[in-house]
């Protein structure tokens, strides 16, 4: 059997916080920039539209909210996208300008229901512009919760490709053995992690994944100043004592016996690119498969509950 070759590329960098334009505007240079060094996927950083606000508490504390608080999630909220939405339509035309498969993270603005509930989303846009899918972060991380809602097993999503089967889980979701056999489960080749973590300790679970779902891992992070903050955020001031670059990146490309083929990529903004053997897959699953001969569902099973869990349900007469 012939092996399937396919170039990927990741993307570290970080728009203006908060800012929508800033971020289709920086995407639409890397997809160009990808594209001409024969990219056929890029993936991009967690919330990379419209920025992941590190350092900023919103004016939150036990028992108390600010106003000032309220209004900077207030223009989080407004920089936020529906899914499917005008963005993701934009980002659709960029795809199928270069003919590329895109994996975008976003902050998705609830548009079924009440329209207040932010999301930490991965997007997957296919090489033809249609909207793949979408997977929702299921459990935002500390004070994360202050912004964005749980998702819920309805997105644990591996959506079939042209060039591989692409899945992912955003930043600490990598640390749920469960929701990484969901992923396994499903044939995931091409694992995106997108992610907000530049700790040395990520590299090794990134590494980890690889190795234990024998497939290859994108993990993109951005690069982000103190710089990429609007002036006139009221919640600024809460950086003051924090250095100026905020994020360091580290992001890296990750083959299925744990090996690094491209990065960890630190200290700067920029673009991996690398060509993948699918091949490398299957060779790597001859003596390990989580999801399969490795298994043993005679002792343990994973029952993974696939329904949308809505607060409100409309039911027809």
């Amino acid at each position: 059997m012939k092996a399937r070759r396919v170039t990927v590329a990741v993307a570290q960098a970080a728009p203006v916080l908060f800012e929508t334009a800033s971020a289709l505007d920086k995407a639409a240079g890397l997809a160009r920039e990808a594209a001409r060094q024969g990219a056929q996927l890029l993936v991009f950083p967690e919330t990379y539209l419209t920025g992941y606000p590190r350092g900023l508490d919103f004016g939150a504390r036990i028992g108390s909210r600010t106003d000032a608080g309220r209004r900077d999630w207030e223009r989080c909220w407004a920089s936020a996208v529906d899914v499917p939405g005008p963005e993701t339509a934009l980002l659709g035309e960029l795809a199928a300008e270069h003919g590329l498969t895109l994996v975008v993270g976003v902050t998705e603005r609830d548009a079924a229901y009440s329209r207040g509930t932010l999301y930490n989303t991965i997007v997957y846009i296919g090489p033809d512009g249609r909207l793949l899918g979408k997977h929702r972060k299921l459990v935002p991380t500390g004070t994360e919760r202050l912004l964005w809602g749980q998702g819920d097993g309805s997105t644990l999503t591996v959506v079939d490709s042209p060039i591989g089967r692409i899945g992912g889980l955003i930043c600490w979701e990598n640390y749920m053995p469960l929701a990484r056999m969901a992923m396994y489960g499903q044939g995931i080749e091409l694992y995106a992690a997108p992610t907000a973590d530049a700790r040395d300790s990520w590299q090794a679970t990134i590494r980890h994944i690889a190795c234990e779902g024998r497939c290859f891992v994108l993990a993109a992070n951005q690069f982000a100043t103190k710089a990429s903050y609007p002036a006139d955020l009221l919640g600024r001031d809460g950086l003051r004592d924090d250095p100026d670059v905020l994020c360091r990146g580290g992001s890296a490309i990750v083959g299925p016996l744990g090996d690094y083929v491209a990065g960890p990529l630190y200290d700067r903004e920029g673009l991996l690119v690398a060509e993948l053997d699918l091949g490398e897959i299957v060779r790597g699953r001859f003596d390990f498969d989580v999801a399969g001969h490795y298994g043993r569902p005679d002792i343990f099973r994973l029952t993974v509950d696939r329904r949308e869990q809505a607060n409100v349900r409309a039911i027809a007469d």
